[in-house]
């Protein structure tokens, strides 16, 4: 959890914080979505991911600890040097300060996501994984709720240093953390870490098929939620309404599915919960079409994003524990780099149409669409229908089925 929470913090400071300072020195709209670039490490760090495999930094720390301690210190620097920068004067300065922060965010994600998968033992990947969500929402409600609070009363320049001074909490994390076991047969050149772990997938049954499982499985959920605000400001909602209701209801759905999928996760293994939260997915989606007859309730509101942050949470949950059962150990950081990057896909390029879908649609057909976008992902769902039997064999204590 506190790992998740020195990887979630990070991540605002270069989104709607940075956006916010950039709007109180009155940088135009044009340039200010122009630093959206700056997170490109995020859905690029698969690109380096090998570098952390391969090498090793530290003796004492290890592998994984080793790195992570370097990374934080850097991102701490980079997060300073960000609150040093002045948006009236050097944007350029700006524009870099902030990639830096990304760059070591991102590589931060890569070590951290490797460290979790090689602690944990299979069956403890799920509830692993609904720590690590919670504590990354709540690094991420420090950075921009609490982050922008304070900007009320301070400066911005000093909100990061404030920022830059919780990383402390993952630096010390690292230190008394304990350094997982190597695998057998880790990359011994740096072509083997580059080369290995994308040959070694491949040759997996199903391998394809499996991308385009992360590719859909959260679309439906993904596409319905990008477009919200707006479609609570047309039904007369508050920002205030809309703040409270989400973030009081909203954010405590979501620690409260996480939590509660991760221990789920335990009793019913990766499939079933995936099959479970992804209908639940696909059906609180509609309580938006429900909203939308209704209109102005805040008893409904609070109902629908309870229900809706609940499914995701859990689905979040079991979706991270699949992708991190399907690493290798031996290589890690580089193939749940590159699974995580596939991740992402969805929320930059499918949520991109939704504002033209919606308004064409109508906002009942919109969510209705979003609904049956789900069906996809399950489908392909029923083609690992020998992972259930795989898992119940685990559970009893059998042998694990073989990569």
């Amino acid at each position: 959890m506190l790992m998740g929470f020195a990887s979630g913090m990070p991540l605002l400071l270069t989104g709607s914080v940075l956006q916010a300072w950039m709007t109180e020195t009155q940088v135009d709209l044009g340039t200010i979505g122009l630093f959206g670039l700056a997170g490109l490490p995020y859905t690029l760090k698969f690109l380096w991911a090998p570098i952390l495999d391969r090498y090793t930094l530290s003796r004492a720390l290890g592998r994984r600890r080793g790195w992570l301690l370097c990374i934080q210190l850097a991102l701490t620097i980079a997060i300073v040097g960000l609150g040093l920068t002045d948006p009236r004067q050097a944007l350029l300065g700006v524009a870099i300060a902030a990639l830096l922060v990304t760059f070591f965010s991102a590589s931060q994600d890569i070590v951290i996501d490797a460290y979790r998968r090689e602690s944990l033992a299979d069956d403890e990947q799920g509830l692993g994984a609904s720590f690590y969500v919670n504590g990354y929402r709540l690094g991420m409600l420090l950075a921009s709720g609490g982050g922008l609070i304070l900007a009320d009363f301070i400066s911005f320049g000093r909100v990061y240093l404030l920022m830059a001074a919780c990383m402390l909490a993952g630096i010390l994390t690292t230190l008394f953390a304990r350094e997982p076991e190597v695998a057998a047969g880790t990359p011994k050149t740096l072509q083997e870490a580059v080369v290995q772990p994308f040959v070694e997938y491949f040759r997996r049954q199903d391998s394809v098929r499996i991308l385009l499982f992360i590719l859909l499985y959260k679309i439906g959920d993904t596409m319905a939620t990008h477009i919200t605000t707006p479609f609570y400001l047309g039904l007369g909602f508050s920002k205030t309404e809309i703040g409270t209701v989400v973030k009081l209801f909203g954010f405590s759905a979501t620690v409260a599915g996480g939590l509660i999928g991760g221990l789920l996760i335990l009793r019913w293994g990766i499939y079933r919960a995936l099959w479970r939260f992804g209908l639940l997915q696909m059906v609180t989606i509609l309580g938006f079409v429900g909203l939308a007859q209704v209109g102005h309730s805040i008893p409904v509101l609070g109902l629908v994003i309870s229900g809706e942050n609940l499914a995701g949470g859990m689905g979040t949950s079991a979706y991270i524990a699949f992708m991190a059962s399907l690493t290798n150990k031996k290589f890690t950081a580089t193939q749940y780099a590159l699974l995580s990057s596939l991740m992402g896909v969805p929320r930059v390029i499918v949520a991109a149409p939704t504002g033209y879908l919606a308004d064409q649609l109508g906002w009942s057909t919109f969510f209705a669409l979003c609904t049956l976008s789900a069906l996809p992902g399950l489908f392909i769902l029923t083609r690992f229908r020998s992972w259930m039997a795989t898992e119940a064999v685990v559970a009893d204590g059998g042998p694990r089925k073989p990569r």
